[in-house]
């Protein structure tokens, strides 16, 4: 594990310590197969496009308040923020991975270059949209969670200050209905 790694894992730890959360501390690992139990268990309901857009509403009001201490909210076997199979991830401007409740090994890692099956760059999109527009929807295609083939995946981004930085925060689904993808704004 890096330094800086090391010193935000201690950082955030600390905070949630001193804010009486210290029970919420589990470790990445575990806190991952939480979110993937989470994710699992809730997948009987389908996300419906007004469903996603109130959680990221949800997530941006409470980054405003809370700033990137609200992260360790957004994992876990309780988290709000995983529902109806599917769950926030939280990237930055740059394009680096700033919180994932499943792929935590993803945190840190600049993502901006990653291309999906067609040989789009839809974390650079992602980025233009929530810099551009403030908000919107971004299709791309991605295997989905222990599958190899390319599945649709329908997202919705939306950008939010944090302490000078925009963050790009996106909830999406692979099982969107056709109609409904087919009416949303791009």
């Amino acid at each position: 594990m890096s330094r800086s790694r090391r010193l935000s894992m201690l950082l955030l730890c600390t905070a949630l310590f001193f804010r009486g959360e210290g029970a919420r501390a589990e470790s990445p690992e575990q806190l991952a197969r939480e979110s993937e139990e989470r994710t699992v268990a809730t997948a009987l309901i389908k996300p419906t496009p007004q469903m996603i857009v109130e959680k990221v509403d949800q997530a941006v009001a409470l980054l405003k308040k809370e700033g990137t201490v609200a992260f360790s909210k957004f994992k876990g076997k309780d988290s709000p923020f995983i529902f109806a199979g599917t769950h926030i991830w939280i990237h930055d401007e740059d394009g680096v991975m700033r919180m994932h409740p499943i792929k935590y090994g993803l945190e840190g890692k600049k993502l901006i270059g990653l291309k999906d099956s067609s040989g789009k760059k839809f974390f650079a999109v992602m980025n233009q949209k929530a810099s551009e527009q403030g908000a919107g929807w971004v299709d791309y295609w991605w295997p989905k969670t222990g599958e190899k083939t390319a599945s649709q995946n329908v997202s919705y981004v939306k950008g939010v200050h944090v302490d000078g930085k925009l963050l790009v925060v996106v909830c999406g689904s692979f099982d969107m209905a056709a109609q409904d993808v087919d009416t949303l704004p791009k």
